[in-house]
C-alpha cells in the first residue's frame, strides 16, 4: 500500500482549473497507476487499482480468478491454494493480491504522468464539446493569445480557440493581445484542429453583428432571411419586415446611416448591400442584382431553380460585378441559378432560334413534277435530305451509299435536279441560286451561331443576293 501524499487536493485543485468532475480525474490516477504497474511487473494477470477516500491512498491488486482445473495459471488458482488466503472461498469466486508499489521506478512514475495527463486533455476536450457543440453560431468575444502560423489563437476565457486561415477576412490583421468578436464555427472532438474553432469571414457574423446593433432585429420585427458574404470584399442580407409601418432596410441602415456603418467599421471596410427580402423569386431577384437595373427576368426551371435575367447593355457589367462578384452572391442569397444577358445578346439569340427553325431551300418533293417517283422522295427524306440544295450538292457515290437507290436511280435524280434548276433558267431569274452549291447554302445557318455583338445578322448577304 501507498499514499500519494496530498492526492486528493491535487485532484480538487485539478478539477475546478479545468472545469473537469473530479471524480473523472480519480479514474484517470486509478487508470495510470494501472498501466505503469503492468509495465513494471511484465504480468499477464488482471490487475486492479483502489483509493480510499479522504487519504488518497492507492493500492493494486493481481485478480485470480478460483478454478477446478487450472487453465491459465497467470488468471486462474486452485481451490486447494486460494482457501489457503480465504477459506470460504469456493470455485467462480476471487482473490486478490496486493502488489508491493515501493517498486515502481522512475520510469513508472513517468508513465504514471503521460497516462494522466492524456486523460485529463480528453476529459478537457469532452468537456469543452459538450459546453460549446450547442452554441454553434454564437457570437463570442474574444483576445488574441497567439500566432501560430497562418493561424490564431484567441483565448475564450474557458478554453482557446483557433481561428484558421480560410476563417480570416483578407482586409483584417491582427496582433497579440487584440480583442476580437467572432462567431463559433465548429466545434471538433479530435483530429488536427480539435477543439473550438471560431470565424471572422462567416456570414453568420455579420448576421449577429446585425442583431446586436438593430433593436428591430433583436425584438423579432424585421427578420433576417439570408445573408451571403466574400469575406473582405462584400456582404448581401435580406431583411424582411413582420411590421408593415416598419421599413426593413431603413431600420438596418439607420439615422443617416450609423446602424450600418458602425458594422462596416467593425468588418474593417467590407461593403454591405442590405436587401428586401420577398417571397416572389422574381421581385427579390430584382432586389438581389442591386446596384444594377434589371430589364425583365425569366423563370427558365421553378423545379430545378433556375432564371435567366436580361438587363440593359449598359447594366451588364455591373450586373454581373467585378469578376463575377454581384451575380455570384445574389445566387447564394437566392438560392437560384442565374443567367445574365444584356439586350443585345438576348435579342441575337432570338434570331438565332428564328432561323434555325427555317430550313433553307426548296423541299425534295417539288422533283415530283419533274420525273422523280414518290417513292423515291420517300427514301431520300428517311436519308434526311430534305431540300432540292442539298440533293443537288451530294456526289453519285453519296446517293449510291443511300439505301434502295441505285445507278439508274441517281441518274434519274440528277435528270430532275438539272430540270428544276433550268426553269430559273428559261425565266432569266437569279443567275447566283442554281450556282449555289448545297453545302454553301447552308453555310450562313452555321455561322449565325458565332455571330459577335454588333455584326450583321448571318445570312443577311445572301439573302439581298437572292432577292436581288
Amino acid at each position: 500500500m501507498t499514499s500519494l501524499g496530498n492526492i486528493y487536493q491535487s485532484i480538487e485543485i485539478l478539477s475546478k482549473e479545468k472545469g473537469i468532475d473530479p471524480q473523472i480525474i480519480r479514474d484517470a490516477v486509478k487508470d495510470a497507476m494501472l498501466v505503469a504497474a503492468r509495465k513494471h511487473f511484465h504480468a499477464n494477470e488482471e490487475l486492479v487499482a483502489e483509493m480510499e477516500e479522504g487519504t488518497g491512498t492507492i493500492q493494486i491488486f493481481g485478480v485470480k480468478r478460483v478454478a477446478d482445473p487450472v487453465t491459465d495459471p497467470d488468471k486462474e488458482i486452485s481451490l486447494q491454494d486460494a482457501q489457503k488466503h480465504n477459506p470460504a472461498v469456493e470455485i467462480g469466486g476471487e482473490i486478490r493480491f496486493a502488489k508491493p508499489l515501493d517498486a515502481l521506478g522512475r520510469i513508472s512514475a513517468q508513465t504514471f504522468k503521460q497516462v494522466i495527463l492524456q486523460k485529463v486533455r480528453e476529459a478537457e476536450r469532452e468537456n469543452i464539446f459538450s459546453e460549446f457543440s450547442g452554441r454553434v453560431g454564437e457570437l463570442v468575444s474574444c483576445v488574441v493569445k497567439r500566432l501560430e502560423g497562418p493561424d490564431l489563437v484567441v483565448d475564450m476565457g474557458k478554453t482557446e480557440a483557433r481561428i484558421l486561415k480560410k476563417e480570416q477576412s483578407r482586409l483584417e490583421s491582427f496582433s497579440v493581445g487584440d480583442r476580437i468578436r467572432c462567431v463559433i464555427r465548429s466545434v471538433e472532438k479530435a483530429g488536427k484542429n480539435a477543439g473550438v474553432i471560431v470565424s471572422r469571414a462567416a456570414p453568420e457574423l455579420v448576421m449577429r453583428l446585425f442583431e446586436q446593433e438593430v433593436p428591430e432585429i433583436y425584438d423579432n420585427t424585421v427578420v433576417i432571411k439570408g445573408c451571403a458574404r466574400e469575406a473582405g470584399e462584400r456582404t448581401k442580407i435580406a431583411v424582411s419586415s413582420r411590421d408593415r409601418d416598419v421599413d426593413s432596410v431603413g431600420a438596418c441602415v439607420g439615422m443617416k446611416g450609423m446602424r450600418v456603418q458602425s458594422i462596416i467599421r467593425e468588418l474593417r471596410g467590407e461593403k454591405i448591400d442590405i436587401i428586401e427580402y420577398n417571397d416572389d423569386p422574381v421581385v427579390f431577384a430584382t432586389h438581389a442584382l442591386s446596384p444594377a437595373k434589371i430589364s425583365r427576368v425569366t423563370i427558365l426551371d421553378p423545379v430545378g431553380k433556375h432564371m435567366e435575367v436580361i438587363v440593359d447593355d449598359s447594366q451588364l457589367s455591373l450586373a454581373i460585378g467585378k469578376k463575377g462578384q454581384n451575380v455570384r452572391l445574389a445566387a447564394k442569397l437566392l438560392g437560384w441559378r442565374i443567367d445574365i444577358k444584356s439586350e443585345e445578346e438576348k435579342r441575337q439569340e432570338v434570331e438565332s432560334q428564328m432561323e434555325a427553325l427555317v430550313v433553307p431551300g426548296a423541299p425534295v418533293s417539288v422533283l415530283v413534277d419533274h420525273g422523280i417517283p414518290d417513292a423515291l422522295v420517300e427514301k431520300l427524306m428517311e436519308a434526311g435530305v430534305a431540300t432540292v440544295e442539298k440533293l443537288g450538292g451530294m456526289t453519285p457515290e453519296q446517293l449510291e451509299e443511300i439505301p434502295g437507290i441505285g445507278v439508274e436511280m441517281v441518274e434519274k435524280i440528277q435528270e430532275a435536279v438539272v430540270s428544276y434548276y433550268g426553269q430559273f433558267e428559261s425565266e432569266g431569274d437569279g443567275e447566283a441560286a442554281p450556282a449555289q452549291p448545297a453545302s454553301a447554302a447552308e453555310e450562313p445557318q452555321e455561322q449565325s451561331v458565332t455571330i459577335e455583338i454588333g455584326e450583321a445578322p448571318a445570312g443577311a448577304e445572301t439573302l439581298d443576293k437572292e432577292q436581288g
